[in-house]
């Protein structure tokens, strides 16, 4: 009978999922050099070399169903490796397994937990890395489930680079997709001017009051001209501010929305990588590996 405590020790030596370690203590009855062994001869443990690499490429994807949408980013190293039919399938089985299952909305911990065939998607994740031959890291998601009276919009941008899902009460559809295409090319950072957290709306006014008085504006207007600057600050980054890309009159996302009978509940949008550091090519290191080669 192999223990627990003895699978547990061989997954964080290999890097393995729980139940490729589990065989292979069990094919080497309980050895713990020969199952290392037991997972290198199956590529398996392969897995465990990549755990410092920078997965900063990927994709990002969405799945609807009737009343529920998922969101998720599934990061890779190369973007060679995001069109890759194999890394495609994963993504789906990831998206089809975060609707049907019940998991606590962005928890990704929780997630990589959720089961999959004999093992969970963190296993599924492990296996995949070994089989495609780069690190794959699952980054985020979000689970959506909406109201009769609503419509889910999604739009995919430059094959999953970036994705947008929103969720609009009201209106159609088509409308709800029309947002969902905005908010993927104009990065609105929040939905409404009230969503904006109070200490990332001072940190602004502390930088546009700076900028205002290196301008050498007078300190007793600077109140009053903040009001305006504060304005343009939603404009940029809330989606209901922010003029409608298809506007032909400048009319806000809102008004759009408004107009067509409807009201925008809420939005996600990923893009892959932004915030993360990117891996970076040494050029001379490169050449130099090819003139050894050669």
């Amino acid at each position: 009978m192999i223990s627990a405590n003895l699978v547990k020790e061989l997954r964080e030596k290999s890097g393995a999922g729980m139940l490729d370690c589990k065989k292979a203590l069990e094919a080497t009855e309980g050895n713990m050099d020969a199952a290392m062994d037991w997972l290198r001869e199956k590529g398996i443990s392969k897995a465990a070399k990549k755990a410092d690499r920078i997965a900063a490429e990927g994709v990002a994807a969405i799945l609807v169903e009737g009343n529920k949408g998922v969101i998720l980013e599934l990061n890779s190293e190369t973007d060679f490796v995001a069109k890759n039919e194999e890394f495609k399938q994963l993504v789906d089985v990831m998206l089809q397994t975060l609707l049907k299952e019940e998991v606590e909305d962005g928890n990704v911990e929780a997630a990589l937990k959720l089961p999959y065939g004999e093992g969970t998607l963190e296993d599924l994740i492990i296996s995949k890395t070994a089989t495609i031959g780069e690190k794959l890291s699952f980054r985020r998601f979000s689970k959506i489930e909406k109201k009769d009276s609503e419509f889910f919009g999604s739009y995919l941008h430059m094959g999953g680079r970036i994705a947008a899902l929103t969720v609009i009460e009201g209106a159609s559809a088509e409308v709800a997709k029309e947002v969902a295409m905005h908010a993927a090319a104009m990065r609105p950072l929040y939905v409404k001017s009230e969503d904006v957290p109070s200490e990332v709306l001072e940190k602004e006014k502390e930088i546009m009051r700076e900028q205002l008085l290196n301008e050498g504006k007078e300190e007793a207007r600077l109140d009053q001209i903040l009001v305006g600057k504060v304005k343009k600050y939603y404009e940029e980054v809330c989606l209901e501010d922010q003029i409608f890309i298809k506007a032909e009159n400048k009319e806000t996302v809102s008004k759009y929305v408004s107009l067509n009978g409807g009201s925008i509940t809420s939005m996600i949008r990923f893009e892959v990588g932004e915030g993360m550091e990117k891996r970076e090519e040494n050029f001379a290191e490169e050449v130099a590996k090819q003139i050894q080669n050669n």
